[in-house]
């Protein structure tokens, strides 16, 4: 047994009873914009970065850095 839509109709006049519509409104105006910025989150993480001159910068780790190997004293 699912919820039908009569039950769906009733929750709905109430939100509006007790909220008002332009509060409804404005919440869903919010979610949109967050799932918006998420979006736009998520794209600009999968991009590699640019840099000042437009160049794309590569991510370093420790392995890429060279280590100065320990001079011997003979």
């Amino acid at each position: 047994m699912g919820i039908s839509w009569v039950q769906i109709v009733v929750v709905a006049v109430l939100l509006i009873l007790l909220f008002g519509r332009g509060r409804i409104s404005s919440l869903m105006g919010d979610v949109a914009r967050g799932i918006t910025s998420f979006r736009q989150g998520l794209r600009e993480g999968s991009e590699p970065d640019e840099g000042e001159d437009g160049k794309t910068i590569e991510g370093t780790t420790t392995e890429d850095k060279a280590v100065k190997p320990k001079s011997k004293k003979q």
